[in-house]
C-alpha cells in the first residue's frame, strides 16, 4: 500500500469516527427507582378494544391487569362506573389495591345519571377499597358540561358517599374556575407538560411548578395530581418529544421528586391505549409504563438507554465501506491526492448514512406503517445516495483536473496531405429561410476542399417556408443539394437515413449539423484529422450558442448548456464514453453503415448511434472546443420542450439497450470505464425523477395528516437528512465545478443553476414517461400568443405553479396545526420549501423570459403615457423649462 493511500484511508476513518462520536450522545444519568408507585391511571383496554366502539374489556382481562401490576403500584383511578368498570373495586380487594373511583360524564344526561349511581353504590360497599372518588374527567374542558352542571353533579354525591369527592380538570381549569374549588374535598389536577409544548429536560420542574400554583391558589384544600406522565411514541408536540428514553427520564425524576415532596399522585397511565389514536393521534396511544402487551416499557433502575462510547454502527460502516475504498483508491494513483481523498471521504460518507438508514427501526421505535413507509422509501434514499456518488466522483476528477489523460485538442493541419470527402447533412422542418440561409451560407464559407451539403427539408406542408430554401441552394451551387420529403417517417432520423442513401459515393465522413449553427471555416480541417486513425468512429465539437448577449433569459441558458459540454462531456471523454450529440458531430460514414444507420424508434437518434458505435468497438474523440454556434430557444415552453425530448429519450435508449451496460454481460463489448458512464449518467435525470415522486407523496401525506390525522401521522422526519443532504450536495456541485470550469461570472453561474433547476419537474416527467409508456407524449406549446406577458410567463410553468402552490400551502398548514415550535415538523416546512425550490426557479426563469414583453407592454400602457405626460419615469420627476 502506497503510502498517500494510507494517509488517506486513516484521514477517512479519522472523520467518519468522529461523526459517529459526535452523533452518538450519550442519555443523562437517572436516578434509579426501586420503591413502589404510588398509584397508576387504569383502563384495562386491549388490543381490538374501543370506548368509542363500545368494545370493552372482560373481566378475565380486567382481573389478569390488575394482578400484573401487583407489587408495582400501591392504588389505581378508573375513570367509569358502567360497562364492567363498576367491577374494578371489588377485584381490587384481591390485589390489596386502594382505588380511587370515576364516574365519566358527558352529554349524554342519562347516562351521566347511571355514572353516578354506580358510583355512590360502589362507594357505600368498598369502603375500604374506594378511599375517594373523581366525579367526571375533563368535563368542563372538553365542553361537554358547564361548571354549574359539574358542581351540582359533585353536591349529589358528598351528600351520599363516606369518602372525599372532587373532579378532574387540568390545573388551568382550577385556576380559572376558583368555584369548583369551593365544592370539593380535594383539588384532582391534570398536569401533562408534553401536551404544554415543554422540553423534557423542562418537564419535571414544569410539573412541580404547577403543583405549586395550585397548592398556593388553594391552600385549604389538598392537592392530588390526578394524571402526570409523558409518552413514549408518536408525534412531537412542540418542543415535547414522545420516546421511551423521554419517558423513562420524566418517570424517573418524577417519582423520586414526588416522594421526596410526599406528593399524591396518579401516573397516566398504567397500559399503552391503542384506541386512543383517532382522539389524540398516535401519541395517544402510548402512555402507558407497559405497553398494549403488558411488557414493563422503561428501564427503572440503570442507564435509562444502552449507550456505546463507539457505536456498533461505525464497526458496520467501516466494514462494508473498506473494500470500495481501498479499490477506488488503488485503481486511481494517477489521480491528484486531493480528488482521492475528496472522493474517498464522500464514499464512506455515503455508506454511513446508508448504515445509518438501516437502523433506523433500531434505533427509533417505529409504528407498523411507520415501518411500511421506511422500508418503501428505502430504496429511494438509496438511489439519492447513489447519484451524490456519481457527482461527488465527477467532482473529485474535474475539480483537479491535472489527472485527465484523455485530452483532445482541434488538428493544426499540414500543407500536403489529402482530405477525404465529407457529406454534410441538414435536416429541416418547417425552420425559418433566413435562419437556414445563414447556416448555408457558414458551409459555403469551410475552409475544405472536398465537401458536400445534403439539405433534407420533411414534413414541411407549407411551400413558402420549403422553397426558398430550394432556391437558396441552388444559387449556392452544385455541391449544394435539396430533397424535399414532404410527409416522411422517422422524425429526424429518418430524413439523415434519407440523405445517407443520396450521398456521394466517395462519401467518407457525414457531418451533422442542426439548421441554426454557424460553423467556423476551420472546423473540418481542425476536425478530420482524427479520422486517419481506423479505430476513431465519430469526433464531436461542443454545442454552443450566440445571440444570447443582452437577454437576461437566454443568457441563463447558455450558461446552463455550456457547463454539460465543458465538464460532464469532458469527465465522460475520460473513459471514452461521450453522448454524441446531433450536430457539429463527424461520423466515420462506414462505420454508420456497419451499425445499421440512424435510429429511427428513438428520439433521441444521435445519441443512439454514439452508443452503438461504441459498442461496435469503434472509438469517440471529444474536442472541447467550439467550432459552431446556434441559437437557444426562444421561449421557457421550448426550452421545456427540447429537455423532456433529451430525457425520455434517455429512457428510450436504456429500455434499448440496458444490458450492455451490466458488468457481467460478456456479449457487451463497451468498457467498463463506458459501461459506468452509461448506467449512471443519466441517474441525475433519475434523481429528477425520484424528487417528483417524493413530493407527490410528500403533498398527499400532508394532505392526510392534516385531514385524517389518526391515520396519517407525523411523518418519519428522519428520512427528510438524505433527502435534504442530496439537494445541498448537488447544488455544492454545481456551483464548485463551475467556479472552476467554466469562465463566466458568479451571477452566470447562479443564472445557470436556476435555469437547470427550473427544469427538474419538467425531467422528472419526461423519466417517469419514459419508463410508463412506448411513444413519447405529446408536450403541449401553450398557445399564448395573444395574452398578456405575466399569464404567459405563469401559463408556460402552469405545472410548476400549482406544484409551488401545493407545497407552500402544505408548509402553511403543517405551521397552523403544528406551530412553529416543533422542531420536527419544522424541518418538514424546511423540506418543503427546499422541494419547492426547483418549482419557483421555473417560474423565475419563465418570468424573465418574457420580461421584455412585460417592459414594452407597460411602456404602452395608458397609465404609462400619463406619467410620460407628467414627466414623471421611475419615480423620479423631471422638470422641463418654458
Amino acid at each position: 500500500m502506497k503510502k498517500s493511500t494510507f494517509f488517506i484511508l486513516m484521514a477517512v476513518i479519522a472523520v467518519n469516527l468522529a461523526v459517529w462520536i459526535g452523533f452518538n450522545r450519550k442519555v443523562p444519568d437517572q436516578p434509579d427507582w426501586t420503591g413502589k408507585i404510588q398509584g397508576v391511571s387504569f383502563s384495562p383496554y386491549h388490543e381490538g378494544q374501543d370506548a368509542m366502539k363500545k368494545i370493552y374489556p372482560r373481566p378475565d382481562q380486567i382481573d389478569s391487569d390488575l394482578r400484573v401490576l401487583k407489587g408495582q403500584v400501591n392504588s389505581v383511578r378508573t375513570y367509569s362506573s358502567m360497562d364492567g368498570f363498576e367491577n374494578i373495586p371489588g377485584m381490587a380487594v384481591r390485589y390489596g389495591f386502594g382505588v380511587t373511583a370515576g364516574a365519566w360524564l358527558d352529554k349524554d344526561l342519562e347516562k351521566n345519571e347511571k355514572e353516578i349511581s354506580n358510583l355512590i353504590r360502589n362507594a357505600k360497599i368498598y369502603t375500604s377499597t374506594i378511599k375517594r372518588v373523581i366525579v367526571g374527567n375533563e368535563s368542563t374542558l372538553r365542553g361537554d358540561l358547564t361548571v354549574e352542571q359539574v358542581i351540582q353533579y359533585i353536591r349529589r354525591v358528598r351528600e351520599q358517599v363516606p369518602c372525599p369527592v372532587s373532579t378532574a380538570e387540568p390545573w388551568h381549569v382550577w385556576i380559572n374556575h376558583p368555584e369548583l374549588a369551593k365544592n370539593v374535598d380535594y383539588i384532582a389536577i391534570h398536569v401533562l407538560p408534553f401536551w404544554e409544548r415543554v422540553p423534557i429536560d423542562q418537564a419535571v420542574t414544569w410539573v412541580i411548578e404547577r403543583y405549586n400554583q395550585v397548592q398556593q391558589a388553594f391552600p385549604d384544600k389538598p392537592v392530588l395530581l390526578a394524571e402526570v406522565g409523558w409518552p413514549s411514541l408518536g408525534e412531537r408536540w412542540g418542543m415535547s418529544k414522545p420516546s421511551r428514553v423521554n419517558q423513562a427520564m420524566f418517570i424517573r425524576q418524577f417519582l423520586n421528586v414526588a416522594a421526596e415532596k410526599k406528593m399524591d399522585y396518579f401516573i397516566m397511565e398504567a397500559f399503552d391505549q391503542s384506541w386512543k389514536i383517532p382522539l389524540e393521534g398516535v401519541v395517544g396511544a402510548h402512555w402507558g409504563i407497559f405497553d398494549i402487551h403488558r411488557q414493563l416499557k422503561l428501564p427503572m433502575e440503570g442507564p435509562v438507554a444502552k449507550h456505546r462510547p463507539i457505536p456498533v454502527e461505525f464497526f458496520i460502516s467501516m466494514f462494508l465501506g473498506l473494500a470500495p475504498l481501498l479499490i477506488y483508491l488503488n485503481q486511481r494513483f494517477s489521480q491528484p491526492n486531493n480528488g482521492r481523498l475528496l472522493f474517498a471521504v464522500i464514499l464512506q460518507g455515503m455508506v454511513s448514512a446508508m448504515v445509518w438508514m438501516l437502523f433506523i427501526p433500531i434505533n427509533t421505535e417505529l409504528l407498523f406503517m411507520e415501518r411500511i413507509v421506511w422500508a418503501l422509501l428505502l430504496p429511494l434514499q438509496a438511489g439519492l445516495l447513489a447519484i451524490v456518488l456519481i457527482n461527488a466522483f465527477e467532482m473529485s476528477e474535474m475539480l483537479f483536473p491535472v489527472g485527465l489523460k484523455r485530452v483532445f485538442r482541434p488538428f493544426l493541419p499540414g500543407a500536403d496531405r489529402s482530405w477525404p470527402k465529407v457529406s454534410l447533412h441538414m435536416a429541416i422542418c418547417n425552420e425559418p429561410p433566413d435562419m437556414v440561409a445563414k447556416t448555408l451560407d457558414s458551409f459555403a464559407s469551410l475552409d475544405y476542399p472536398n465537401f458536400e451539403v445534403l439539405v433534407i427539408d420533411n414534413n414541411t406542408t407549407d411551400p413558402a417556408i420549403w422553397e426558398p430554401v430550394k432556391a437558396y441552394c441552388e444559387k449556392l451551387g452544385e455541391r449544394f443539394r435539396f430533397f424535399h420529403l414532404g410527409k416522411w417517417p422517422g422524425y429526424k432520423a429518418g430524413a439523415l437515413n434519407f440523405a445517407l442513401n443520396a450521398t456521394a459515393s466517395d462519401t467518407a465522413i457525414v457531418a451533422v449539423v442542426d439548421s441554426d449553427y454557424i460553423v467556423r471555416p476551420n472546423w473540418l480541417k481542425s476536425m478530420v484529422p482524427y479520422f486517419d486513425t481506423p479505430k476513431v468512429g465519430f469526433v464531436q465539437a461542443p454545442q454552443d450558442h450566440r445571440e444570447w448577449e443582452g437577454s437576461g433569459f437566454k443568457s441563463m441558458l447558455n450558461w446552463e448548456y455550456w457547463g454539460f459540454f465543458q465538464i460532464g462531456m469532458v469527465h465522460r471523454n475520460e473513459r471514452d464514453a461521450i453522448i454524441q450529440h446531433g450536430t457539429m458531430t463527424l461520423i466515420r460514414k462506414s462505420a454508420l453503415e456497419q451499425v445499421g444507420r440512424w435510429g429511427e424508434w428513438c428520439i433521441c437518434e444521435d445519441s443512439e448511434l454514439g452508443l452503438r458505435l461504441m459498442n461496435a468497438g469503434y472509438e469517440s474523440v471529444y474536442v472541447p472546443e467550439s467550432f459552431g454556434k446556434g441559437l437557444t430557444p426562444d421561449s421557457f415552453a421550448g426550452y421545456k420542450r427540447q429537455r423532456f425530448r433529451w430525457a425520455y429519450g434517455a429512457v428510450q435508449i436504456i429500455r434499448r439497450h440496458w444490458r450492455l451496460f451490466l458488468p457481467w454481460n460478456q456479449a457487451s463489448n463497451l468498457t467498463m470505464g463506458q459501461r459506468f458512464h452509461f448506467a449512471t449518467g443519466w441517474m441525475p435525470w433519475i434523481g429528477d425523477a425520484l424528487n417528483v415522486l417524493i413530493t407527490w407523496t410528500t403533498l398527499f401525506w400532508v394532505v392526510g395528516m392534516l385531514t385524517m390525522p389518526w391515520i396519517f401521522g407525523q411523518p418519519l422526519y428522519l428520512l427528510l437528512f438524505p433527502t435534504m443532504g442530496v439537494f445541498i450536495f448537488r447544488m455544492a456541485h454545481f456551483m464548485m465545478l463551475y467556479k472552476v470550469r467554466i469562465d463566466c461570472s458568479f451571477k452566470h453561474r447562479l443564472g445557470a443553476a436556476v435555469a437547470g433547476m427550473a427544469l427538474s419537474h419538467t425531467i422528472g416527467r419526461a423519466i417517469l414517461a419514459g419508463f410508463t409508456t412506448s411513444n413519447q407524449p405529446f408536450l403541449r406549446t401553450p398557445k399564448c400568443e395573444n395574452q398578456r406577458a405575466v399569464v404567459k410567463g405563469l401559463r408556460m410553468a402552469s405545472e410548476e405553479v400549482l406544484m409551488l402552490m401545493g407545497l407552500f400551502l402544505a408548509a402553511f398548514g403543517i405551521m397552523d396545526k403544528f406551530g412553529t415550535d416543533n422542531p420536527e415538523m419544522m424541518l418538514w416546512v424546511v423540506a418543503l420549501l427546499i422541494q419547492a425550490l426547483p418549482y419557483l426557479a421555473a417560474i423565475l426563469t419563465s418570468m424573465i423570459n418574457v420580461a421584455p414583453v412585460v417592459r414594452s407592454e407597460i411602456q404602452k400602457s395608458p397609465i404609462w403615457d400619463f406619467r410620460s405626460r407628467l414627466g414623471i419615469t421611475f419615480g423620479r420627476r423631471q422638470l422641463s423649462q418654458s
